[in-house]
């Protein structure tokens, strides 16, 4: 057998460690924990990138030490004597497979809100509010230390016990570097003031955590190594410590990071969503590795091989993180093995992930319905051992085109129907925003698969019934999708327009504007930002006790940035009740949900209203008599993963079913999802 010379498939010798490539997942918190254990589909997550050939997955995004470490957002408890048998479940299901296994441990200090756990309240270095959990820390006292530290040095002895191979202490945003870093250090002790003392902190937990496991478990960290902030660690003494721990002969490795994070707005420039720079601290990375001459892991958006290639090749990291991307594909290592580099699922940027953590769901990736799934719904997509069925699916968008894909990969027979001359349905609304355009990777991928997989499309279609019918179907799947559809309003429906009308080019325009966003997702947002980006004065008036509720924190910033910058006006709990014309002007009246006798005017051009889509459902209706299941669905089957199509017409020839927004208005996640879950049961 040859070896590769690729350089993201070379071992990596981590001391006693072996790593079998330069791929790995960095720590993170899906938020699928149970009680903060990784039970069942925190193992199983893991594991899929286990099978997919990567080699390090580190768990935790931010195991907590602590009980006074409240999770903030699913957190591992890592201070209870029973988190041992489950992380050795996963620590031995992934070693099966190759794959080395470690977790990030941390005191979350004022990163979390007292209101949470046990109502205790949270520490830092000194005082100072963290904005993004809203919290007021107690300043640590030494007694608070010297428990802390034994809570470190008592968790990291689990974490052996467990059969990890090793683990990382977080030090970025979090207890340790509020004592490194200028801004969260006000002291005037022994742990304040110049940089030994502002480290002592850390050399107690190091000491400590070493003392416990010995000199051969592998210990690193996750650092900042420059806040890239005007009052915080700036990179002088950022490269300082880093030099200091890797001297220090107790540390193993250092995971790189770049920025703060106290609230939104600077955790996207530590973690880049769409729109924003790829890898863009991957150079000072490299910079950090150079001064120390040690090893460095490093992940931020290294989204594409052929970067994380060149982070290897060029020899600015150690270990090339691809965290996100592998949320989006857990079996990236497999297809560069296979030379299957092109079937790569991408990440896309949505960080629709990320978002709904920080909102408090679990991890999901906005177009790999089976990332967090796994124990229910397969990421590789076996053949069927049922009969084979001749399948149309009606509608290229996400969810039609996801369906084509998951049925053909079932060894079925399948053609496209498309109304237009182009796939991608709202995606392609959604990537005319140019921040947004990487959306497009959606379609671009499942193109090239479903032309991978011989699906015909049939463009410029607008299928009706004997378009169906001439196919002779055995199953038939409606993902026609929805049109956007105005709010329900006393007077002027005639005088408004839509956001999809602003998106699409189809209407100009003309300031003032004001528009109703009574969805609160990108659409709306969408064309908001787009009328700010023209000049046009714009007024946003939502119904909601919180701006756009279905958008989460770090796709809020680049919306809220504009918005700041080119003075649009924000009004939350307020409702467009009618509009009326007055000569050259509208007049939007609008209410509020909260009183009865509210009611203001504004006179302005334009209206736009974004009220979500209302489904496209003629075809469906029209095929639903001629059905053997007449369109019913059983979910208790399908929550089941069994069939969920009985017969009800005997007459009928074929299976009907609907997806995505041809259901209703929901999102891309749910499309694909649809497709998805539905796919894979024939």
């Amino acid at each position: 057998m040859t070896l590769s010379k690729d350089p993201l498939l070379q071992p990596y010798r981590l001391r006693h460690l072996t790593l079998k490539n330069r791929i790995m997942s960095t720590a993170h918190e899906p938020a699928y924990s149970e009680d903060g254990m990784p039970k069942d589909r925190y193992r199983l997550y893991h594991l899929e990138k286990a099978k997919g050939g990567i080699a390090l997955t580190m768990t935790a995004g931010s195991a907590i030490v602590s009980e006074d470490s409240p999770p903030a957002f699913g957190n591992l408890h890592a201070y209870a004597d029973e988190i041992v048998p489950w992380l050795k479940k996963i620590a031995d299901d992934c070693h099966e497979h190759g794959t080395a296994v470690m977790i990030q441990l941390t005191h979350l200090g004022r990163r979390t809100s007292w209101n949470k756990g046990d109502w205790l309240p949270v520490l830092s270095a000194s005082p100072v509010r963290e904005p993004a959990h809203r919290s007021f820390p107690k300043e640590i006292e030494e007694w608070d230390i010297e428990r802390i530290v034994s809570d470190y040095a008592a968790a990291a002895s689990r974490m052996q016990a467990a059969g990890l191979d090793g683990i990382e202490i977080e030090a970025y945003g979090h207890l340790i570097d509020s004592f490194w870093s200028p801004a969260t250090n006000h002291r005037d002790d022994e742990y304040g003031g110049s940089l030994d003392n502002r480290l002592r902190f850390m050399n107690l937990v190091v000491d400590a955590v070493r003392q416990a496991v010995g000199p051969d478990f592998i210990v690193g960290t996750r650092m900042v190594a420059d806040e890239d902030w005007d009052k915080g660690l700036s990179k002088e003494e950022g490269v300082e410590i880093a030099r200091r721990l890797a001297g220090s002969g107790k540390i193993d490795f250092l995971n790189i990071i770049r920025g703060h994070l106290e609230h939104d707005a600077p955790l996207t420039k530590v973690i880049p969503i769409q729109g924003m720079a790829a890898s863009p601290h991957l150079d000072f990375a490299g910079e950090v590795r150079a001064a120390t001459k040690f090893p460095v892991f490093h992940a931020a958006r290294i989204a594409d091989v052929a970067t994380a290639r060149h982070a290897i090749a060029e020899g600015k990291l150690d270990m090339v993180g691809m965290t996100r991307a592998h949320i989006a594909d857990p079996y990236i290592v497999r297809k560069i093995e296979e030379g299957r580099e092109a079937e790569i699922r991408p990440c896309v940027g949505a960080t629709y992930c990320l978002d709904r953590i920080y909102e408090g769901g679990g991890a999901l990736c906005i177009h790999n319905a089976a990332t967090g799934r796994e124990a229910i719904v397969p990421h590789v997509i076996s053949k069927s051992d049922g009969p084979r069925r001749r399948a149309v699916v009606v509608g290229a968008g996400p969810a039609g085109l996801e369906a084509a894909r998951v049925l053909a990969e079932r060894g079925h027979s399948v053609e496209l129907l498309e109304a237009t001359s182009e796939a991608g349905g709202q995606i392609l609304l959604a990537a005319r925003n140019p921040r947004r355009k990487e959306m497009i990777g959606i379609v671009d991928w499942r193109l090239s698969e479903l032309e991978r997989l011989g699906v015909p499309i049939h463009y410029n279609v607008f299928a009706g019934v004997e378009d169906v019918l001439a196919r002779e179907p055995d199953l038939v799947v409606v993902a026609t999708g929805g049109i956007a559809q105005n709010p329900a309003l006393e007077t002027g429906d005639e005088l408004v327009v839509s956001s999809w009308d602003i998106i699409a080019g189809a209407v100009k325009p003309e300031g003032p504007v004001l528009l109703f966003d009574d969805n609160g997702a990108h659409s709306g947002m969408t064309a908001a930002e787009l009328i700010a980006r023209a000049g046009i004065e714009l007024e946003i008036v939502s119904p909601e006790r919180m701006f756009a509720p279905e958008i989460g924190g770090m796709n809020h910033v680049p919306y809220a940035k504009i918005f700041a910058e080119k003075n649009v006006r924000v009004t939350i709990n307020t409702r467009l009740k009618s509009v009326r014309r007055d000569g050259n002007s509208l007049v939007a009246t609008l209410c509020s949900d909260f009183s009865e006798t509210a009611s203001i005017e504004r006179r302005v051009a334009q209206v736009v209203v974004e009220h979500g889509t209302v489904p496209m459902a003629e075809l469906y209706l029209e095929l639903k008599p001629l059905s053997r299941n007449l369109g019913a669905i059983d979910y208790k089957a399908l929550i089941r993963r069994e069939n969920p199509i009985a017969v009800r017409n005997p007459e009928g020839t074929f299976d009907l079913f609907r997806i995505g927004d041809a259901v209703a208005s929901r999102n891309i996640h749910a499309g694909i999802y649809d497709a998805l879950r539905y796919g894979v049961l024939f």
